[in-house]
């Protein structure tokens, strides 16, 4: 990975699981600047707000109150400023339904919740170098769903 500092937010209203990702991301000595909210109303505030710098990658929870992220991706992908952002889904779901909603509506990687600390941060890992990697353009179908 190059030296600029890479922008992560997560959209998550639950307060345990921003707590683990955060400390499993600086258990990996990526040194990612992380920023969390806690629903897709916020996010999409945070997102919109004319002076914030935008992330490079969003891990997006599908099963947040006020707005969900299947709304806050569909908002995104349709909004010029923000359709190129890298967007990883970080849920609990495993349904299939909810996978092909979310590469359907332009959601780059899937990321199943793990409750294994040490598969979380390898999960993490390759969602970040991967968009480090490949810069949003690059993702496709086959590496769409995220596993160990």
């Amino acid at each position: 990975m190059n030296n600029k500092p890479f922008h992560i937010l997560l959209a998550d209203d639950d307060e345990d699981d921003r707590l683990i990702f955060k400390q499993a991301l600086e258990e990996l000595k990526l040194k990612p600047i992380v920023k969390t909210v806690n629903n897709g109303m916020e996010l999409m505030a945070y997102l919109t707000q004319k002076k914030t710098p935008l992330p490079h990658l969003i891990f997006l929870d599908l099963n947040m109150p006020i707005k969900n992220g299947l709304e806050c991706l569909k908002e995104i992908r349709s909004h010029e400023k923000l359709k190129n952002i890298s967007i990883a889904i970080y849920s609990t779901s495993s349904s299939e339904k909810d996978m092909e909603d979310t590469f359907g509506n332009g959601a780059n990687i899937y990321i199943t919740k793990s409750d294994d600390f040490n598969i979380l941060k390898q999960l993490l890992y390759k969602a970040v170098t991967a968009t480090h990697l490949y810069e949003v353009n690059s993702f496709d179908r086959k590496n769409f769903l995220l596993r160990i």
